[in-house]
């Protein structure tokens, strides 16, 4: 018995350096995770993100239209977020988003989530 609780003793630093580490941005801990995005949307419709990690919209910004490294592209303004909590976003589609195929992005403070692909319907 004693031999386990040693043993546990010792791997508690090696298995601490396995979480996530904190970043700048108050309830933001490790990077933001897309995982799920809705379907294709026109213009004015509701387009619905599932991830986890995703901040706040005080803290937080959607980006589509951006290449696979997160550049350039079309960020959502603060008026087309529908709802927001940290695991699901709906947001409504500008009327001047640019149609066409790219990725889409959850920025939180400098942390940037991992992509989906996403299109914007004519």
């Amino acid at each position: 018995m004693k031999r386990i609780l040693v043993c546990s003793l010792l791997l508690l630093p090696v298995l601490a350096g396995c979480m996530p580490r904190t970043a700048a941005v108050a309830g933001v801990t490790v990077t933001p995770m897309l995982f799920k995005v809705s379907e294709p949307a026109r213009p004015g419709e509701n387009v619905t993100i599932q991830g986890r990690y995703l901040g706040g919209p005080a803290t937080g910004r959607v980006r589509f239209g951006a290449d696979e490294r997160g550049a350039g592209g079309f960020v959502v303004p603060a008026d087309g977020i529908v709802s927001w909590s940290d695991t699901q976003i709906v947001f409504k589609v500008p009327q001047n988003a640019p149609a066409g195929g790219s990725y889409l992005f959850v920025e939180v403070g400098d942390m940037r989530s991992t992509s989906l692909p996403f299109s914007i319907r004519q």
